[in-house]
């Protein structure tokens, strides 16, 4: 359940370079929010700490309601950089930080 969370939000932040209409930016915050906000409570079930941290962070940055206004380059910047990271711990090994 996991790795398709990520793989389906990292194709919604690289999604997010190409010029859509504001709903669908829209809805990638809801997205990353429930994403990350599952991904952030299953880390912390399975003991990794820092990793829930991570993405309870990531919920509170993309989360809708109190939008942070970053500018277009810098949210951009910001989706790329959550996408690799994304796609990057898929092939992590899982360290416990129990």
């Amino acid at each position: 359940m996991n790795t398709t969370i990520k793989h389906f939000l990292t194709i919604l932040l690289f999604g997010c370079l190409i010029d859509f209409p504001y709903v669908y930016y829209q809805f990638v915050r809801f997205a990353a929010l429930i994403g990350f906000g599952y991904l952030a409570y299953s880390a912390n079930e399975q003991g990794y700490k820092n990793e829930a941290f991570v993405y309870l962070a990531l919920a509170v940055l993309f989360q809708p309601f109190i939008k942070i206004a970053l500018g277009r380059t810098i949210w951009n910047i910001v989706d790329v950089i959550v996408g690799i990271g994304l796609l990057v711990s898929l092939f992590l090994p899982k360290q416990t930080n129990k």
